[in-house]
C-alpha cells in the first residue's frame, strides 16, 4: 500500500469504508466490525485482508493481528501531562505515539525519537473528517500503521465514553 493514504471512521463506527491515497484512488479498504466490538480489518486493493485490530475482551489495549491470527504487536495509552500519548510496541521495539493535549495531529517516533509516521483528522477530503497517514517507515507496513491509528481512536473514544458516564452522576 502507498506511504501516504486517507481513510475515515464511519459515523455508527461499523461498516467498510475505502482507503485512498493523495489522488483519491482506492487503495484498499477497513472494515470497522461493529460498533460494540471496536474492531477493524485492514485490506488490501484486491480485498485481502492484512492486518486486524481489536481490544480483547475486558482490556484497555489494542491488538494488532495479521489476518492468520499471528500477533504484531499492542497499543496502549501512556501517562502524559498536557499531551496524549500511546506506545505501540512490537517485535521488540516500542513507538511512541505523541500528540499535544487538544490538537488532532499525531506524531509516532521509533527508540531513536526519529519520525517515522504521522496522522491527523482532516476536513475537506472526504465529507465527513477523515485520518490522513503518512507512513515514514520500512519497518511497518501502511496497513499496519491504519490499525494503531484506528487503535488509537478506538482508546480514545472509549476514555471519552467513560468520562462521559462517570459525569452524569
Amino acid at each position: 500500500m502507498e506511504r501516504c493514504v486517507y481513510f475515515k471512521d464511519t459515523f455508527f463506527s461499523s461498516g467498510r469504508t475505502d482507503i485512498y491515497n493523495a489522488e483519491q484512488e482506492k487503495r484498499g479498504v477497513h472494515d470497522l466490525k461493529s460498533a460494540f466490538s471496536s474492531g477493524v480489518s485492514i485490506e488490501n486493493e484486491s480485498g485481502r485482508g492484512v492486518v486486524e485490530g481489536s481490544f480483547p475482551f475486558m482490556s484497555g489495549k489494542w491488538i494488532v493481528k495479521q489476518s492468520d491470527g499471528k500477533e504484531l504487536g499492542v497499543v496502549k495509552s501512556a501517562f502524559a501531562f498536557f499531551s496524549k500519548r500511546y506506545r505501540y510496541i512490537t517485535n521488540g521495539h516500542t513507538y511512541e505515539i505523541e500528540a499535544p493535549a487538544f490538537s488532532k495531529e499525531y506524531t509516532i517516533f521509533d527508540e531513536s525519537k526519529s519520525e517515522i509516521a504521522t496522522f491527523n483528522k482532516v476536513n475537506g477530503f472526504f465529507q465527513a473528517p477523515a485520518y490522513e497517514l503518512k507512513n515514514n517507515s520500512d519497518a511497518l507496513l501502511t496497513e499496519e500503521l491504519i490499525a494503531v491509528v484506528m487503535g488509537v481512536n478506538a482508546i480514545e473514544k472509549r476514555k471519552q465514553s467513560s468520562a462521559g458516564a462517570g459525569a452524569g452522576g
